[in-house]
């Protein structure tokens, strides 16, 4: 954490302005919403598919990292799957899975899906996870 003398009083972004990873799917964009902004106090993501079946975050639970998670469909349509059922999602859907233990993943119905993810532990200053530190995408 730095000085707060030398942070912005705020930044505004497109989501084309933030770099992007390959997400979970070839063609997926993992866009590092955290790292672009230096965000110390939570976890933020946003994938988008390229085509209707990507994974916009594959199946996995939270254990490690002890984070509840928030979920919200931006624009187009997905299915979450949490807990082994699988749940209609169009644009502006959110899903919250408050424990950690519980397997979730998201998948595309529609080319173009954007989907944010927010995470932290709850009650505990946050951590990023190790991937989260990877320097940006050029």
């Amino acid at each position: 954490m730095g000085d707060t003398a030398d942070r912005a009083a705020f930044t505004v972004a497109h989501i084309d302005d933030i770099p992007f990873e390959e997400g979970s799917s070839p063609g997926t964009e993992w866009k590092p919403v955290r790292r672009f902004f230096g965000i110390d106090s939570f976890g933020t993501n946003l994938a988008r598919a390229s085509e209707a079946g990507d994974v916009l975050t594959h199946d996995h639970d939270e254990v490690k990292a002890n984070h509840e998670e928030l979920f919200l469909i931006v624009s187009g349509h997905a299915t979450y799957r949490v807990g082994g059922v699988e749940v209609d999602a169009p644009a502006g859907t959110f899903l919250h899975v408050p424990d950690p233990t519980v397997v979730r993943g998201v998948v595309a119905r529609e080319a173009g899906t954007v989907m944010l993810v927010v995470g932290a532990e709850s009650g505990c200053a946050f951590v990023p996870s190790e991937w989260d530190t990877r320097p940006l995408p050029e």
